[in-house]
């Protein structure tokens, strides 16, 4: 039932809205708006990728059904945090009931190895589905449909996601309408305060607003030394924008005057980087995280909900799978941004829906993504999946978010405190189109110093050189 634990995030997020507004960069006019229809391919009929888990309903349409050959097939590539997915199916089984002419099948993958590496390479070969749930906004922009020509209320979604719709565009400064966020997230930590109480240590942000890095650390492997049993300090997950948050708290700049990536030099992010190796070198750091990942994105989860680490960073968007993997097995909760030197900050960032322009039935894609984005079916899907909202609609009115347990209640409010408090470098990194390129470097670089591969002046050296020549090969 709804426990009426209204957003606290109201004010905030419109404060989000002014600072994007303030950080988005400049470029030249936006292309004028295409009419023709889109290029045609074959996504619609191709089997899902390999992997996916297709979610089709078998729910009759009311009234008449349509003939066969009159229902148009949409194929959407998905992946979960918690329940976004079942809560997706739900509504998308009563659109198919009020639209018998549309079938929508949902084709969920695994994070890493489905979207973060199959999906692109889908994309890349004209192979890809009709709709994507992505992350990786910027860097995949190219491959979106402008749904303008198709919407029914373009204005609609310019009032409502206009801040976040800059975030998908391949056009910085455009006015294209790609798709809409699923939710907005927030990079931040988590503590285990049972083992924090078991292990008779002081949780640090109960008694500071401003808690460093390495006393967080410090205090983290005292608790992970007194319980012993496989337990481990800390964790956060493998990528480079989880790193980000941290590196710019501890002072980096990350571009150079004229905008363009620039970490040789950059004082700030090697600071950070430092703190990375000492605690995997003194044993704070899960080191399965980063060091036994195999080389792509690893999160860190699954250790938390066992119990095993005392802190985690990670963020906003696994406050659903906890409420629902964790409950009250034991007292867990997120907490403020650690701080460094120059901020306190984590990571704006989330989930988007997109529509994929190889599509064949742009129109029917746009009646989808419409049903979706309505009020109506957007407050059901934030509140029942603990998101915070990417509306600003719904984040003046307010959220009710479907949840009773008090673990996840405060760390709703935490995360939400957190959006004012991002630095505005934060959503410069977040908005620069190529922040993939940059992010992965930073993290594939970085965990062959833990390896013991090369020193951390070679590794940025080489950040640095994987950066140049993946933007070079991006542009062509």
């Amino acid at each position: 039932m709804m426990h009426g634990f209204k957003s606290r995030f109201l004010a905030l997020l419109l404060l989000v809205a002014g600072v994007m507004a303030g950080c988005a960069p400049q470029s030249a006019p936006p292309p004028a708006a295409a009419t023709e229809a889109p290029a045609v391919s074959e996504a619609a009929t191709k089997a899902p990728a390999a992997g996916a888990t297709t979610v089709e309903t078998t729910t009759a349409a009311s009234g008449e059904s349509a003939a066969s050959g009159d229902v148009v097939t949409l194929r959407i590539t998905w992946y979960d945090d918690g329940n976004e997915g079942t809560i997706l199916r739900e509504q998308l089984d009563r659109f198919e009931a009020d639209n018998p002419d549309i079938k929508v099948v949902v084709d969920t993958v695994p994070y890493s190895s489905g979207i973060l590496e199959t999906l692109p390479l889908q994309l890349q070969s004209d192979q890809g589905p009709d709709m994507a749930r992505i992350t990786q906004l910027g860097d995949l922009a190219k491959y979106t449909l402008d749904l303008t020509p198709y919407l029914s209320d373009a204005q609609y979604w310019q009032d409502n996601f206009g801040p976040f719709l800059a975030w998908m565009q391949a056009e910085p400064g455009g006015k294209a309408i790609p798709g809409y966020m699923t939710q907005l997230t927030v990079t931040g930590p988590f503590i285990n305060r049972t083992l924090f109480e078991q292990a008779g240590v002081a949780v640090p942000s109960d008694s500071s607003d401003e808690v460093t890095w390495q006393e967080w650390a410090e205090a983290s492997k005292k608790v992970a030394d007194a319980i012993g049993n496989g337990t481990f300090a800390m964790a956060m997950d493998r990528s480079g924008h989880r790193l980000a948050g941290p590196a710019v708290s501890m002072g980096a700049k990350y571009f150079d005057a004229d905008g363009n990536p620039s970490l040789v030099g950059d004082e700030g992010f090697k600071s950070m980087a430092q703190l990375m190796i000492d605690w995997h070198a003194n044993g704070t750091m899960l080191p399965e995280v980063w060091i036994g990942s195999g080389g792509s994105y690893q999160a860190a989860n699954e250790p938390f909900i066992n119990g095993q680490l005392a802190f985690y960073m990670s963020g906003s968007w696994q406050v659903g799978q906890f409420a629902d993997k964790i409950a009250d097995a034991f007292d867990w909760e997120a907490v403020p941004n650690p701080c460094g030197p120059a901020a306190c900050t984590g990571m704006p960032g989330g989930a988007a829906l997109v529509a994929i322009k190889t599509t064949q039935h742009p129109e029917e894609v746009a009646r989808v993504m419409e049903y979706l984005t309505s009020e109506e079916n957007l407050q059901e899907f934030y509140a029942r999946t603990l998101f915070i909202p990417g509306h600003l609609g719904l984040a003046a009115s307010g959220v009710d978010f479907d949840v009773e347990l008090p673990q996840a209640q405060k760390s709703l409010k935490v995360f939400s405190e957190q959006v004012g408090k991002l630095a505005p470098l934060a959503y410069d990194l977040q908005a620069y189109q190529y922040n993939t390129i940059l992010f992965n470097a930073t993290r594939d670089r970085l965990t062959q110093v833990f390896t013991g591969e090369m020193t951390l002046d070679e590794a940025i050296e080489r950040m640095q050189e994987d950066i140049d020549s993946g933007i070079e090969a991006a542009k062509k």
